[in-house]
């Protein structure tokens, strides 16, 4: 396993040798970055996300049983599991270390085969766990995130837009018709023309842009530092590459679909997250009235870019 590929633990012990000692015990399998208090803990554990933190209990300035509480009250390293490791071997210290959340408990002087196995069982765990977590995060016909997905994201780009005053747009686009479409070429049909929809947001997207299923036969795409003008263009080019899209079938291309979507833009982030996307739901039923096949931005009035 080269060193990109390999999983990371955070240790943390204000004594040296002990910090040496993980470190030959586990660096031949982990990349392994170190602290030597609670605070610097918290410092690393955000900087580099390790899978694993082994922390020490007993340090100077602030200990393991004050850095614990920290870390699990970040949104950054919240989820990242934490091994006490400590000289005190009583069952009350034990257990207060567990009942804080801690998934695992390691006494003073380490054992190698011991270490490395607790390790290696934790991170097995939470990579398992992560792949449960991530799979409910996922639109499970179209590969696309999901509604949840999608507003996980958009909490930290909403942020993110707020603190560097930039713009952010969002794009509710529905089929259209597709009711009719399902009725007369069956579901499965149906479920191949929103498959092939989803291949063709991904493909067009620009980097750092965010398509999602929203639900049924509406998507959902957040375009972060994306003005009006921007935001107007990228709808546009979509709107056209689904008109132009072909949907396979049994007996070979399937009927054609149009899309509209409406839009919604904001800069100064002096409306509510929710009103900002209920901006862009009212855009897109606006798009609808005038005829489908276009989009409609909330905040101009371009009913009709074609």
């Amino acid at each position: 396993m080269n060193e990109e590929t390999k999983h990371s633990v955070l240790v943390v012990d204000d004594e040296i040798t002990n910090v040496e000692a993980l470190g030959h015990i586990l660096g031949p399998i982990y990349t392994v970055y170190t602290a030597d208090n609670g605070q610097t803990a918290i410092e690393a554990a955000e900087k580099y996300l390790p899978d694993i933190i082994l922390l020490d209990v007993l340090m100077p300035e602030m200990d393991g049983y004050d850095a614990f509480p920290a870390l699990k009250s970040s949104k950054k390293t919240q989820n990242i599991p934490v091994i006490f490791i400590t000289g005190l071997d009583s069952d009350e210290d034990e257990e207060k270390g567990l009942n804080l959340g801690a998934v695992d408990y390691i006494t003073k002087p380490f054992s190698i085969a011991n270490v490395r196995l607790r390790v290696k069982h934790q991170i097995e765990t939470f990579e398992q766990l992560r792949s449960v977590e991530q799979l409910k995060m996922i639109d499970q016909l179209t590969g696309l995130p999901n509604r949840q997905s999608f507003e996980t994201w958009l909490g930290g780009e909403w942020e993110k837009a707020i603190q560097d005053q930039m713009p952010i747009s969002i794009l509710f686009t529905n089929v259209d018709k597709f009711k009719d479409y399902n009725e007369n070429y069956g579901h499965a049909q149906g479920d191949m023309a929103l498959q092939t929809l989803a291949k063709l947001f991904t493909e067009t997207l620009n980097p750092g842009n965010f398509a999602a299923r929203w639900g049924s036969d509406e998507f959902v795409t957040l375009l972060p530092n994306t003005n009006i003008k921007g935001a107007l263009e990228m709808a546009e080019i979509m709107r056209k590459n689904v008109e132009k899209m072909e949907i396979p079938c049994v007996e070979g291309l399937g009927e054609k679909i149009t899309v509209s979507t409406g839009i919604n833009t904001v800069h100064s982030q002096n409306v509510s997250i929710d009103e900002f996307v209920s901006g862009a739901d009212v855009a897109l039923f606006r798009a609808k009235q005038e005829g489908r096949n276009r989009v409609f931005h909330s905040l101009a009035q371009f009913p009709d870019t074609r």
